[in-house]
This record gives C-alpha cells, structure tokens and sequence, in this order.
C-alpha cells in the first residue's frame, strides 16, 4: 500500500489502480460495470455544472480587505466600521448582466459589483452595478425586462425590438438608458470603474437614530472606458478581457482599490425631497447630500478555484447585519425575495455553509437538513423555538428600527413620474464630443428594430430629456419627429 500523499484516489478515498484504462471483458470486450471507478467519473461530469445564473452569468472575482478610515459611529453601530483603521475580510463578484456564462467581457451592458464582507456580526452583502441607478423600478417588472434582454424563443438570437418596445413602454429606464449608451456601457477593465449600492438603505446608530444612505465606491486606478470597435473586436479576440485583466493585474501585485464614500440624507428629508429617495431610476444630487468618505476597500487575493470561489459565491441584498436595514424602495423589496431563493435553487439550502458564503462568525439556528449538509446539522442540540433546553435566543439589539407606514394595501405605482429632468441633466453634462458617441451608440443598437412606431416612441422620450438628444437620435435613425 502506497503511503505517498500525492496517491489518486476516488471520492470516497479509494486508491485508483489505473485512470487510463476502463475496465472490460477482455481487450476488445465490452466495458463492465464493476468498474465503479469510471462510473463515478461519468456521473459526476454528467453534474459538474450548476444551472448558471439567471442574470450576472459571466462574472470575475476576488479576495481583500476593506479597511475603515473615518468615523461614523454617529450614523450606524455596523460594526465592521466601527473604528479607524478596522480591517475586513471580503470578497467581490464583478459581472455583465445579460449575457450567458460564456459571453464576452467587453459587451455594452451594465457590470454587476457585489460585495460579502466577512464581518463578526456575519456576512454583509452590498449587491450593486456600476451604475447609480437602474432600468426599472418596481421589482414585478423585473422577470419581463430581463426576458428583453435574453434570446427569442423561436429564433434564439438576441432581440433589439423586444430591448426597445420594453424601454419605450418603461420611460423610468431613460436615465439608466442613457448611462448605458455613454461611454461608461463599457468600461475599460473591471478595475476602472465605479461602484454603486444603487438603492437606498437606512443606517441605524447604537441610540436607535436612522438616517437613510447610498453608497459610492469610487475606483483609485481612474474612470477608463473602451471605444466600440476596440470592445467589439476584444469580444471575438478574447472574450475574457476583463476576467483576465483582473486576474493578472492581483497576480502581478497591481492591487486595485476603491474609497467607498456615502451620501446621507434625515429620515424627515424623505417626505419633502424633490425626487423619492426611494425610487432607483433616480439619483441624490451630490450638492444636497455630499458624499463622505467611508474607508478603503483593496483586492489582494486571487480564488484558489473559479467554480468553487466565484460560481459558487451566493449574494443577496437582503444579508443585512445590525447597523443597515431596507428603505421602502420597490426593486430593493423584490430582490430581499428574489436573490436568496435564486441561491437555494441554484446551489442548494445550504450554500451559506459552502466556504465561500460561510460566515466568520459563530452560526446558530434551528435550521436543519436540506440537500448536501456538510456541517454537523446542529448535532444533537436542540432543534426547535422556544424551548426549555438552553437553545439559541434572540437578541433585542438586533431588531430592525421601526418606522412608520400608512395607506391602503393596493398595487401602486411611485407618486413621481418625472422620468426626463435627471436624464437631460445627464445629457447636458456631456461634452459635444461625448454626446456624439453616446447618439452614434443608440442609433446604432436601435437601427436593428423593425418596427419604427417602437422607435418614434423612444425618440420622444429622448425628446422630453432634451430637444436636441431626441433630434440627433431621429436624424441618425432618418426619421421626423411630428
């Protein structure tokens, strides 16, 4: 019996005695199923592939640190930031959006940015895109807007009408629209561009005091975005741009970095506010509620294995520790629901025990077996609440801050529809140089769309945003607007 260490084995710890050769009756006979070497082989590569994810497919990722360098205490007992200087491990998942597992890097669609950070109170989960806001608001919409960005169901190809009738039906994409078709659709590696929470989150302070927040990762290494015809021709050349960049960049040393800062704004400010704080097409202006620095988060850890570490990573909105809690904001509810049952059905009930997802923190419920249990399963304690057995209790300062509600249980839409202002605010800021990009950008993905009543109808949203952006995009599509 061999006592080499490096001895192949099967998975129930079995030496192999030959991996080159199945098993058979004779040299040219048929192959026997007593070989239950092979047989564990096949079946397992049969079941090597976890149901990708529904939206975020294609993603990198990396280990480092995020590192506290101002106080704020006064605004939220998290304590991962509750001193200066305070490092915490963590964990980000950069990603398109829409495309499959194996589309390319360097496609014009948003960048998913999801942040676990390891705290000792458990693991706390920013899920944001690099981009302040997004296409929808209200999370019921949010199954149809992604069946526009998949493929059709009869021809499989990517359809550019049912992308445009969706966004001329949904005027509250216009801001995010505008965003993508700039020259921040593509940025130029994963480490030259920002990061946002996108929603609104209330902080609470070890008092009980609230205030609401949104958070800006700023990226150190600069803003640097890709020309068209560079990012098309990286897509056929090497479609793993990005993931590569990353990788090599942490390889090489060239840690990337970002300052997370955030806005702030009194609770009382939320009923008097000239947009809903709560409403995720739309963004708090900087001159209301600047931004305050935060600290310093440092990526410095490739993963060790990609399926492991970075398929297998789960993320929802909804991992909150004490200290941050949900606003009323619509899309955010929805996710609460929406990203941790994609987890249970994609990678199992138990994906927070995998090592990627596990706290760094003692773990204790009542939660019990479930597909693929690789813990202890509570052992013998008690498994049930309330009991008399000195089990697991509450703790009081963990409850979510109250606050107040009102109206009638009904199916709403936000009180404000002014879908345009921020988006020709947008437009405005842009160079003439820029806006030309961002006009050639529309025009060209809207060229592909049959229907022209589709694209009058976005022409005039772009219209109400600005007379000239609704112009130019008409006359780069050769049509009038009436």
């Amino acid at each position: 019996m061999t006592t080499d260490h490096n001895h192949l084995t099967t998975s129930w710890g079995a030496p192999v005695g030959d991996n080159q050769h199945s098993m058979t009756a004779g040299s040219r006979g048929p192959t026997l199923i007593q070989d239950v070497h092979l047989l564990e082989k096949l079946a397992h590569f049969n079941r090597e592939r976890v149901p990708e994810r529904v939206v975020h497919a294609k993603g990198a990722g990396a280990h480092g640190y995020f590192e506290v360098t101002h106080d704020l205490s006064s605004y939220t007992k998290l304590n991962f930031l509750s001193e200066i200087g305070k490092r915490t491990p963590m964990f980000i998942r950069f990603s398109t959006v829409a495309g499959e597992l194996g589309s390319a890097d360097t496609v014009r669609d948003p960048r998913g940015f999801a942040v676990k950070f390891y705290t000792e109170e458990g693991n706390y989960d920013l899920v944001g895109n690099n981009t302040p806001v997004f296409f929808i608001r209200d999370a019921i919409k949010f199954p149809d807007f992604i069946h526009t960005q998949k493929r059709h169901p009869q021809t499989h190809l990517k359809n550019p009408d049912a992308v445009w009738d969706f966004w001329s039906l949904s005027p509250e994409s216009l801001h995010q629209v505008t965003i993508l078709m700039s020259d921040r659709g593509i940025p130029a590696t994963l480490r030259h561009m920002h990061g946002f929470g996108s929603h609104t989150f209330k902080w609470v302070n070890a008092e009980g005091q609230a205030v609401w927040v949104k958070y800006h990762f700023k990226t150190e290494q600069g803003i640097k975005n890709l020309d068209v015809n560079l990012a098309a021709k990286l897509a056929g050349d090497n479609p793993d741009y990005h993931t590569a960049d990353l990788f090599n960049a942490i390889e090489q040393g060239d840690f990337p970095a970002w300052k997370l800062y955030v806005q702030i704004m009194p609770l009382a400010d939320a009923d008097t506010y000239r947009y809903d704080p709560f409403d995720v097409t739309k963004v708090w202006s900087q001159k209301d509620y600047p931004l305050i620095e935060v600290g310093r988060m440092v990526l410095d850890r490739n993963p060790e294995n990609y399926f492991a570490e970075v398929e297998q990573a789960t993320f929802s909105p909804g991992s909150f520790v004490p200290g941050v809690e949900a606003s009323p904001d619509k899309m955010l509810q929805g996710r609460l629901f929406a990203y941790a049952d994609a987890h249970r059905y994609r990678v199992g009930t138990n994906h927070n025990t995998l090592p990627i997802n596990r706290p760094h923190t003692e773990v204790n419920h009542y939660q019990r077996d479930g597909q693929m249990t690789s813990t202890s399963n509570g052992g013998k304690s008690v498994y049930y609440e309330p009991n008399s057995y000195g089990g697991p209790k509450e703790s009081a300062e963990a409850k979510p801050a109250a606050f107040a509600v009102s109206g009638l249980a009904n199916s709403v839409a936000y009180d404000h529809d002014d879908h345009y202002t921020q988006a020709g605010d947008l437009y405005r800021l842009l160079s003439d140089e820029e806006r030309i990009r961002l006009v050639n950008n529309i025009v060209g993905a809207m060229k592909p769309v049959d229907n022209d009543e589709i694209k009058l109808r976005q022409i005039g949203h772009f219209y109400k945003a600005d007379p000239e952006y609704g112009q130019r995009v008409a006359a780069g599509l050769g049509l009038t607007i009436e």
